[in-house]
């Protein structure tokens, strides 16, 4: 299972190559938030910690990834180049935290 997990679909990926299964656009850091954090490693711990807070208010969504990950694989993707620093590192962290 195939999941983006930004806002934005990536330029210049066609949605054909992508081999997406479902997109979870709303479990995406909000606008603001993404434009706050900037990529920027300094700001790493910020984001971590309002990312977190902004998934609270998403309980379906969360639950219904969870449960996706009960079922078998899944693969978060995500746009951005720094791997260590973006929402999808974030997100595994919530999610690996619920299923234990």
């Amino acid at each position: 299972m195939r999941v983006p997990v930004d806002r934005l679909w990536p330029r210049g990926v066609a949605k054909s190559v992508a081999r997406v299964d479902e997109w979870l656009r709303d479990l995406a850091p909000s606008d603001e938030l993404r434009r706050w954090f900037g990529h920027d490693p300094a700001r790493w711990d910020g984001f971590r910690s309002r990312y977190r807070r902004e998934l609270e208010s998403h309980v379906e969504e969360v639950a219904h990834l969870v449960d996706l990950c009960r079922k078998g694989r899944v693969t978060l993707v995500y746009g951005a180049k720094d791997e260590p620093h973006n929402n999808a590192v974030v997100l595994r962290e919530v999610l690996e935290s619920r299923l234990t």
